[in-house]
């Protein structure tokens, strides 16, 4: 029979001995995830056939995401730009799948029979050395020929030196420019520099470490002494950035020579403030403000020139006022005739 607790006053039940202990929970018992969610493992789910461009990393070998590990471990086959680097990223994720080269020497007898293959219903990776392939190699014409041919194709976003480099620059990231490698030739580097000089965006170009020093004088020739970032090793264990004037940085990399690794360049925008005069910015809103409100061209001449919205708009409430003053001296002038 139950006695009631002296502490709580409520009954206590007797054990007769022969209950068994609560079980303990086991992997059966763990909510299974829904369709096509997150809690399943990276090779549980096979992707749909077709060609998938999947970035890899830029120099850390664990800024790959599990969805990229996923396809590249379930692909019939991946093309890439380099069968020994890829190789090497395989090993230490445990992937074995076939390999086949892609890249700008055999790309037009390469695309073929990866078509082939995707019409086939197979599984297609493309992959570069580092980052995410069609930013400075051919991949863009597989794409256009998949595009063609009305194949599926699929982009896995990941690692990007670009990105990495822009966001650690320091520099403006709200328009951007993607130059990449600037010509080896000294006089054809000076005109392609030149052409950038009025780019109302931050440029960022890739460069070899034996040429830095000259492109970065080249910048220099070109674009004044805007500021900049040289990001080398990036994600690596001797990562470096180093900011400042491009003429700085141009006698900095000059004194100590080329430096080691992976390059990339970053550039602030031509303007500014003082980047455009007055009559300039009066003749761009006059166009705008032909087919837009106010408000509208000022906004759109803003971003066009990389100036702020507070200068732009002030020029076109000062343009608007002019129009309206110009009828009424136009017409005392006819009366005074």
């Amino acid at each position: 029979m139950a006695r009631p607790s002296k502490k709580t006053g409520k009954k206590k039940i007797r054990s007769s001995g022969n209950e068994k202990p609560p079980r303990r929970p086991t992997v059966q018992d763990r909510p299974k995830p829904c369709p096509g969610g997150g809690g399943r493992k990276p090779s549980d789910a096979k992707p749909s056939p077709g060609l998938y461009l999947v970035a890899t990393p830029i120099g850390n070998a664990a800024d790959i995401t599990l969805r990229a590990l996923a396809v590249l471990a379930n692909a019939d086959l991946v093309a890439c730009e380099d069968t020994r680097v890829t190789s090497r990223l395989f090993a230490i994720h445990g992937i074995a799948t076939p390999l086949v080269p892609y890249h700008e020497h055999n790309a037009e007898k390469a695309r073929p029979a990866l078509i082939k293959r995707l019409k086939k219903g197979q599984i297609v990776a493309l992959v570069c050395n580092a980052g995410t392939p069609l930013v400075s190699d051919p991949g863009y014409k597989l794409v256009r020929a998949c595009a063609a041919e009305s194949l599926p194709v699929t982009a896995l976003p990941g690692a990007s030196s670009v990105l990495a480099a822009l966001v650690l620059s320091g520099l403006p990231t709200d328009r951007f420019m993607f130059q990449g490698f600037l010509p080896v030739k000294a006089n054809a580097r000076r005109q392609a520099l030149a052409a950038l000089a009025g780019v109302r965006a931050t440029l960022v170009l890739m460069e070899s470490p034996k040429r830095l020093a000259a492109s970065l004088a080249d910048m220099a020739e070109a674009f004044g002494d805007r500021e900049a970032s040289v990001c080398r090793e990036l994600t690596k264990l001797f990562e470096e950035v180093r900011r400042g004037p491009l003429p700085i940085l141009a006698a900095h990399y000059h004194k100590t020579g080329a430096p080691k690794g992976e390059v990339t360049v970053v550039v602030a925008p031509a303007g500014g403030e003082d980047g455009i005069d007055d009559d300039e910015l009066d003749c761009l809103l006059d166009r705008a403000m032909r087919e837009s409100s106010l408000r509208d061209a000022a906004a759109m001449v803003a971003v066009a020139t990389g100036q702020t919205r507070r200068r732009v708009y002030a020029r076109a409430l000062a343009l608007k006022q002019q129009r309206r003053a110009k009828p009424g001296k136009q017409r005392n002038k006819s009366l005074s005739e």
